[in-house]
């Protein structure tokens, strides 16, 4: 406990320092997600107090980020839209998803992932990243010009037809759940339309008008009708947001500029009484736990969302062991991967239980505090005190905070969230693959490939997909690397090692060395497998130099059979020289040794191998 306290000023100024410029992008991030202004907000209370109390940073802040409210949004507009686009009945589903997401960081931690994150490929994160600000850029561009489908009355009036007959399959497939629908006589059918009022219908519309203007193809679709009806004051304070953020940097960053520019456009709003559009209300009092997620808990509302839940938990550990390598080189310290990861979970779990938005390890907030003179985990519990204290007092204040000015703040947001290193670098970097007359850069591929599924499709699949091809290519370049170094030839062609240059002249047409350096896995199976057809009709004996091979995989275990089996059916004798201990163990498993290679035909070193040969083979040529 004295530990805790023993830096308290510093951590007193970063935590509140940090906590002020997490107000107006956990109300923003809310906002954007589609729960409400307050889901950001107890998402950031929650995710910073108990990540900082238990994690492995102590001067990371945490809380909602773009890309895990990016991926938010995607599940969160899935679950509403099977739940006739009802936010109230969709929470439970929703929350459990995040609860899950939290859980699975937890496992992640405990099972020791942590330093294993760092493996997935650069070409991925960029693209992913571009994605995100794209997404995010897109999407706020119809708050910002002050157009929302759903109150579109024109467009909302196309989905009536589709709204009517989603309604009444809804009313068939209730009578078939209560065994009361009879094809011959559709009388109760006939009823119960009956009772549908047209308000009824316009609320299906609306929600199936929004489906449709939902993420970034919906957006593009509707963007000609926004352009038609842009609201200006709308559109001024989204500018002058904006205009204040990058302004007032020019100034002073001791402030921070988003903030300053909420206060600015917010308060003069309000105060020249102009009649623009407000957030939704943010709940008064503190936060209740949503015990739903426990009694209306259904294992088949969730299975379909367990991989996203999977992706969402992922994405939370990259995006904040990312932050916590920032942290380390400013601070000169050493984080705790796995503990940070199940200190992320808790955080994460906690604020589903009380209906908050996941979140991570968020850089700029995490640099704010440690400029401010954060050094302990307190700093990061008091900016989540910070942000209660906001609630409980400022409630109702904050819910006359103009929707367009936090159109704004998120526009910033995007922009600043893109891989502009990534992007600048695609002109320089190495074009290693060839089509057809096109030579390109198997990275730029990748990145390019889940910048635009994430953008156009769906988060989650890009992500896997281009992990598949990242890695793809990868085991092909390795392939390649393994397979130059380690070409079959005579020792008239090939480069002898330096214990080769005395092996017998007059048996250099009857034996043969074949040297693998390196793995023989199933990225350099088909070239290994050609080893067979490369020796010529004098050959007697083949030299395996298998001391530079130090891992064999199923893949190559059975290419190593094949090619000895060919081998046996042309009578030449292979010779292992320096085999290693798990390459001797995989071929032993499955009889390699000793039926195909005898252990008389094992040696530890090159020379006693020859010997074997200059007394076994004799010169036939």
């Amino acid at each position: 406990m004295k530990q805790l306290f023993a830096h308290f000023r510093g951590d007193l100024f970063g935590g509140i320092t940090a906590g002020i410029v997490a107000l107006p992008l956990a109300l923003a991030f809310g906002v954007s997600s589609g729960l409400g202004p307050s889901a950001g907000l107890y998402g950031a209370i929650f995710i910073s107090f108990f990540a900082a109390l238990f994690g492995g940073t102590p001067t990371q802040i945490s809380g909602p980020t773009a890309p895990m409210t990016a991926v938010s949004m995607v599940i969160i507009a899935s679950i509403i839209a099977v739940n006739d686009g009802s936010v109230e009945q969709a929470m439970p589903a929703i929350l459990t998803v995040f609860l899950l997401a939290g859980l699975m960081q937890i496992g992640l931690g405990l099972v020791g992932l942590g330093k294993y994150i760092r493996y997935i490929p650069y070409p991925v994160v960029s693209g992913f990243m571009t994605a995100i600000g794209v997404i995010i850029i897109v999407t706020q561009i119809l708050p910002a010009l002050g157009y929302y489908p759903k109150e579109d009355e024109e467009f909302v009036s196309r989905f009536k037809p589709q709204a009517e007959e989603l309604i009444l399959e809804n009313i068939l497939k209730e009578e078939a759940g209560e065994g009361i629908l009879v094809l011959e006589n559709f009388e109760e059918t006939i009823n119960r339309a009956d009772e549908i009022t047209e308000a009824a219908i316009r609320k299906e519309s609306a929600t199936l008008a929004a489906k449709e203007a939902s993420g970034v193809i919906g957006a593009l679709r509707v963007m000609d009708r926004a352009l038609n009806n842009i609201n200006w004051l709308e559109v001024a304070l989204a500018l002058a947001t904006i205009f204040i953020i990058y302004g007032f940097k020019r100034i002073t960053t001791a402030v921070p500029s988003t903030l300053v520019s909420l206060l600015v456009v917010s308060g003069a709003a309000v105060g020249l009484g102009l009649d623009y559009r407000p957030i939704e209300q943010i709940p008064e009092g503190f936060p209740i736990p949503n015990l739903e997620i426990l009694t209306e808990f259904r294992l088949g509302t969730i299975t379909p969302y367990v991989f996203t839940a999977l992706t969402l938990a992922l994405l939370g550990a990259i995006d904040s062991l990312l932050t916590s390598v920032v942290a380390d080189n400013m601070t000169k310290t050493k984080h705790k991967p796995n503990k940070e990861l199940v200190g992320q979970g808790i955080g994460n779990s906690i604020a589903a239980v009380f209906g908050g938005l996941p979140g991570a390890g968020a850089t700029i907030r995490t640099v704010v505090n440690i400029n401010s003179g954060g050094k302990t985990r307190l700093s990061g519990m008091i900016a989540g005190i910070l942000l209660l204290v906001v609630l409980l007092a400022l409630g109702p204040i904050a819910s006359q905070i103009p929707a367009a000015v936090l159109a704004g703040i998120l526009i910033t947001v995007g922009i600043a969230v893109m891989d502009y290193k990534g992007l600048r670098a695609i002109p320089s970097l190495p074009k290693d693959i060839t089509l057809g007359p096109v030579k390109l850069s198997s990275e730029v591929i990748v990145m390019l490939v889940v910048l635009v599924l994430s953008t156009f499709w769906n988060l989650v699949y890009a992500v896997g997909i281009g992990l598949v091809i990242a890695s793809l290519m990868f085991m092909k370049k390795i392939g390649d690397l393994t397979a130059q170094r380690s070409d079959v030839k005579s020792l008239n062609d090939e480069k002898a090692w330096p214990d080769e240059g005395n092996f017998p002249a007059k048996l250099r047409e009857e034996v043969f060395i074949k040297h693998i350096k390196g793995p023989l896995f199933f990225g350099t199976t088909s070239d290994f497998q050609s080893l067979a057809d490369q020796i010529p009709p004098t050959a007697q004996a083949v030299i395996l130099r298998l001391g530079r091979m130090q891992y064999m995989d199923q893949s190559g275990l059975y290419a190593m059979e094949d090619v000895l089996q060919e081998l046996q059916r042309k009578q030449v004798i292979p010779l292992f020289v320096d085999i290693q201990d798990q390459p001797r163990y995989m071929m032993s498993r499955i009889d390699i040794i000793p039926d195909l290679v005898p252990e008389e035909h094992i040696f530890e070193s090159f020379r006693a191998c020859v010997a074997w040969v200059r007394e076994n083979i004799p010169d036939t040529v």
